[in-house]
C-alpha cells in the first residue's frame, strides 16, 4: 500500500525536492551577492527579512487563489513568479529592486510548498501518513543541504548561480504538470485567536516568535556572518549545510524523545544546548573552521527541533478541533519573528562585531530556556501528552498549517466545518 502511495506521489515529491534546492541555493547565494556588491550589513538584512514578509502573505492568500483556479494551475503561476524574481535580481542589482523580488520570491514559494504539502496529505491515509511524510522531511533535508552544495561550485557574483536556481523552479513544473493525480479539494480552516493562545499556552507563542527569528537570522545573514570571519564561499556553503545536517540527524531522536518525556523539558535542554553553542561559536575564527563545522552541526541539532517541540507542546493543551486553526494563528507570530530576525542581527552585526550575530543567537535562545523552566514550575504537565505526537520540522519555509494538519486529520463527516481537508505539519508540526 504505501509502495503504491509512492508511486503515485512521485511527481509531487519530485518537484518538492527541485524546489527545495532552489530554496537552499537562493538565500545563501542572495546573502553572499549583498556582501560582494556593499550593500551593508543592515540592508542585506532588510532585504532578506522580505523573504518572510512576502512568506507570511503568501501563507494567507495562495490558499484563496488555489481555490479560484485549481491546484495545477496555481502551482504553474507561482512557479513562473518565483523564476521572473530570480532572474530580476541577477539582472538590476539594487537594494530596493532586491527587497521587491525577494518578497515575490516568498510569497511564491510559500504557496508552492502549500500545494505541494495539501495536496500528499490527501493521498494519505492514516496508516500511512507519518511515513509518507518521513520521506517528505527527509527528501526536503537533502535537498536544503543540496542546494548549499550546488551554490559552492557556482560563482555568486555572476548570472549562472541565479539562472540555475530559476531552472530548477522551471524543472519542477514537469513532474505537476504531467501528473495524473486528482487534484485535492480545500475548505476555508477554522480560526483561532492569538489572544488565546496566549492565555492557554504562552510558551507556545513565545518559543514560536522567537525560533522562527533565529532561524530568520542563520538563513538570511549566516552567509554574511561566515563571509566576515574569512570563510571563503565553498566554506560559506559548507558552514549552511552543516547547520541544516545537524537538524536532520537530530529530529527524529528528539521528537521521540520529547514523546516520552515532559516536552518543556526538551526545550530547556534544547535551547540551553544551542545558547552554549552559539557563545562556542562566537569565539571562533576562520583558523579554526575544523572546529566550527562540528560546532554548527551541533548548534543545528539542537535548535531547529524547537520550533517542532514548541508546535507539539501547543497541541497538548488544546482540543483536536483547535489544532488547525491555532496553526495558522502559530504561522502568523512565527511569521512576526521571522520579519524581525534578519534585520536585528543584521544591525548589531553592522554597528559593533561580527561575532555579535551568535550573541544575539545565544540571548534568544537562553530566553526561551529560562520562560520554559519559569513554564514548568507554574504548570504541570499535560495530562496525555501523546495525544498529539510530535513531527519534524524541516527548516524550510513551508506551510505550517497544512503540515500540522497532516498530523492531525480532520473527519470527513464534519461538513459543516470549514477547514483544511486532511491536513496535518511537516513543520513542520
Amino acid at each position: 500500500m504505501l509502495k503504491q502511495q509512492l508511486r503515485g506521489v512521485s511527481s509531487l515529491l519530485s518537484s518538492i525536492t527541485l524546489i527545495g534546492i532552489c530554496v537552499g541555493m537562493t538565500s545563501t547565494l542572495l546573502s553572499l551577492r549583498a556582501t560582494i556588491e556593499n550593500f551593508g550589513t543592515l540592508v542585506t538584512g532588510i532585504i532578506m527579512s522580505a523573504y518572510f514578509i512576502g512568506y507570511l502573505f503568501g501563507t494567507t492568500r495562495a490558499p484563496k487563489d488555489i481555490r479560484r483556479v485549481g491546484y495545477i494551475r496555481s502551482f504553474g503561476g507561482l512557479a513562473a513568479l518565483a523564476a521572473f524574481s530570480i532572474l530580476v535580481q541577477s539582472i538590476w542589482i539594487n537594494p530596493v529592486v532586491w527587497f521587491v523580488m525577494r518578497f515575490l520570491t516568498g510569497f511564491a514559494i510559500s504557496g508552492l510548498f502549500l500545494i505541494v504539502e495539501s495536496w500528499l496529505n490527501t493521498m494519505a491515509d492514516n496508516r500511512s501518513r507519518g511515513t509518507l511524510l518521513s520521506v517528505y522531511l527527509v527528501l526536503i533535508y537533502g535537498a536544503l543541504v543540496g542546494g548549499q552544495l550546488v551554490l559552492g561550485i557556482a560563482d555568486p557574483t555572476g548570472f549562472t548561480a541565479f539562472a540555475i536556481a530559476a531552472l530548477l523552479i522551471n524543472f519542477a513544473l514537469i513532474p505537476i504538470l504531467i501528473s495524473v493525480t486528482v487534484e485535492p479539494t480545500t475548505h476555508k480552516p477554522r480560526k483561532v485567536p492569538i489572544k488565546l493562545l496566549l492565555n492557554t499556552v504562552p510558551l507556545g507563542v513565545v518559543n514560536a516568535f522567537i525560533m522562527q527569528a533565529c532561524y530568520a537570522m542563520f538563513y538570511g545573514v549566516g552567509p554574511v556572518y561566515a563571509s566576515s570571519i574569512g570563510l571563503s564561499v565553498t566554506q560559506v556553503t559548507y558552514f549552511m549545510a552543516a547547520f541544516i545536517f545537524g537538524g536532520m540527524l537530530a529530529q527524529a531522536p528528539i521528537g521521540l524523545l520529547s514523546d516520552r518525556v515532559d516536552r518543556r523539558l526538551m526545550i530547556v535542554i534544547c535551547a540551553s544546548g544551542g545558547s552554549v553553542l552559539a557563545y562556542v561559536l562566537s569565539q571562533l575564527g576562520a583558523t579554526q573552521v575544523h572546529l566550527i563545522y562540528p560546532a554548527v552541526i551541533v548548534l543545528g541539532a539542537f535548535i531547529l527541533p524547537l520550533y517542532s517541540l514548541g508546535m507539539a507542546h501547543t497541541n497538548d493543551y488544546l482540543e483536536k478541533d483547535q489544532m488547525v486553526g491555532a496553526t495558522g494563528a502559530i504561522i502568523k507570530i512565527g511569521g512576526a519573528g521571522s520579519i524581525i530576525g534578519a534585520p536585528a542581527v543584521a544591525g548589531l552585526m553592522q554597528f559593533g562585531q561580527a561575532n555579535h550575530f551568535f550573541y544575539l543567537l545565544m540571548v534568544l535562545t537562553a530566553i526561551v530556556a529560562l520562560y520554559a523552566i519559569y513554564r514548568i514550575s507554574k504548570r504541570s504537565k499535560a495530562e496525555d501528552q501523546l495525544h498529539t505526537n510530535f513531527a519534524v520540522l524541516a527548516p524550510s519555509q513551508t506551510s505550517d498549517e497544512l503540515l500540522t494538519t497532516m498530523a492531525e486529520s480532520v473527519p470527513e463527516e464534519e461538513e459543516d466545518e470549514e477547514v483544511v481537508t486532511g491536513n496535518a505539519v511537516l513543520r513542520r508540526k
